[in-house]
């Protein structure tokens, strides 16, 4: 079997010092692991998106026991430095440092041997860690802590250990294809598949951390809400306190009814860990579900209430980064239904599609960025780029694999066409592309292919 090769890195696009966003998953796939490959090395990666850059057991396991390393310092992220740091401290050799050029690195890492990339040439790239990866067999020392404290002993890992952790990092990698599997099965026979993976612990404190946050997104991702509460609150205390998990139980309770209760969960989140695009594009949906639900109540007035408490909530959320356009997509739609419509509309739209388009425009789009820039083509009243982009939206929920995604955009197009309906506008179009989607969330709930 091959050595493992332990990436550590940032996850998805993060800005870089000037404010220019950076594709980290696309330097990953395009060349830190054909390179890994190219030298003969089985690459991991952190499961760092999943628990929040938290450092955990798993982690420390990975940074002692995998025989090579490969750390990208691009924007200094403080848990790259801290891993880095962990690493040099218990294995003398075989690791690689890159960053992307222009990158300024710490004064302390600057001496170090690393190899810069630049975004245009990484095939050049990629060519020189693979050989650097290979020079590491020789074990020359490339730790600063081993070079400079040269009496230092070497640490001696027992083989029981290795083969422990060996057979931990497959286990794991199995139980997450077979979770990929379940959520492909749809909606009643991935429930039954993911209780039976569940039922396979005996107690979660063992169980890695990534895999029980995949869980956690497949129960959601196949609509199993009632068992994503139960498992939340199986978690061991330190997970309940992280913050995606928290908003998923939020988004489940939310689902089931117990608006009160995901209301509460969501604000605890933003008053300790401050406000973002997703907790608060999460409570706008629990304000919004209650203006729906009063509206159908014959309660309009507490209704308007709720749809400009909606608003105001998944405004803050996109005020809170321009560049993620999921709480302004809502804000802009919810706007529009407004009597009369909200007058900030005409202002906030653009940016709102400028920051769609910008996330489509880094590589092929996935579900809900071409989605996003469907809802906004029928605000926009352009049926012809509405239909396009409902085209590439049917594949790519199908990808997704997550039951309720059509559903919430044939939702929101289902708001609009009411609100102009009711204005004497012509609906038909958008009434097409509302069945379009409906029938692709049958089809996914069934588990047809």
């Amino acid at each position: 079997m091959k050595p493992y090769c332990f990436v550590l890195m940032p996850f998805g696009r993060k800005p870089d010092e000037t404010g220019a966003l950076i594709d980290f998953d696309a330097v990953y796939h395009s060349l830190i692991e054909p390179a890994i490959r190219d030298a003969e090395l089985d690459p991991i990666r952190a499961d760092e998106e999943l628990v929040g850059g938290s450092i955990h057991k798993p982690m420390f396991e990975r940074l002692m026991l995998c025989d090579y390393a490969v750390a990208d310092l691009t924007t200094a992220n403080p848990n790259v430095l801290y891993e880095l740091g962990v690493r040099h401290a218990v294995r003398p050799w075989s690791t690689t440092i890159l960053f992307r050029d222009g990158t300024r690195l710490p004064f302390d890492l600057a001496p170090l041997r690393a190899i810069p990339y630049r975004p245009e040439a990484l095939d050049a790239a990629r060519k020189v860690l693979s050989e650097r990866l290979h020079a590491s067999r020789d074990q020359h020392e490339d730790s600063p802590v081993y070079q400079f404290l040269s009496g230092l002993p070497r640490p001696i890992l027992s083989h029981e250990a290795t083969d422990v952790f060996r057979e931990r990092v497959e286990y794991s990698r199995s139980l997450k294809r077979r979770l990929a599997d379940a959520r492909a099965l749809g909606r009643e026979r991935g429930i039954v598949a993911l209780r039976s993976i569940k039922a396979e612990f005996a107690t979660l404190t063992d169980v890695e951390i990534g895999v029980l946050l995949d869980l956690l997104l497949s129960l959601r991702a196949v609509g199993a809400f009632e068992d994503l509460v139960r498992l939340y609150h199986e978690f061991p205390g330190p997970l309940q306190r992280n913050r995606m998990a928290r908003e998923q139980l939020g988004f489940a309770l939310n689902r089931l009814g117990r608006s009160t209760e995901a209301e509460q969960v969501l604000l605890e989140v933003i008053t300790e860990e401050g406000p973002s695009p997703e907790t608060n594009g999460l409570l706008g949906r629990v304000y919004k579900d209650r203006w729906e639900a009063a509206v159908a109540a014959g309660d309009t007035l507490r209704g308007r209430g709720f749809l400009r408490k909606a608003i105001d909530t998944y405004l803050a959320g996109f005020e809170c980064d321009w560049r993620d356009y999921y709480p302004g997509v809502n804000a802009v739609t919810l706007m529009q239904l407004l009597e009369p419509i909200d007058p900030r509309l005409p202002m906030i739209l653009p940016v709102v599609r400028y920051s769609a388009q910008r996330h489509a425009a880094k590589g092929p789009g996935g579900y809900w960025e071409v989605a996003t820039l469907l809802e906004l083509a029928v605000l926009a009243s352009e049926p012809e780029t509405a239909t396009s982009y409902l085209e590439q939206a049917l594949p790519a929920a199908e990808k997704l694999g997550e039951i309720f995604a059509p559903r919430t955009t044939a939702r929101n197009l289902a708001l609009i066409q009411r609100a102009r309906e009711s204005r004497g506008e012509n609906v038909a179009w958008i009434a097409e592309l509302v069945a379009e989607l409906e029938k692709l969330a049958v089809r996914l709930e069934s588990g047809a292919p």
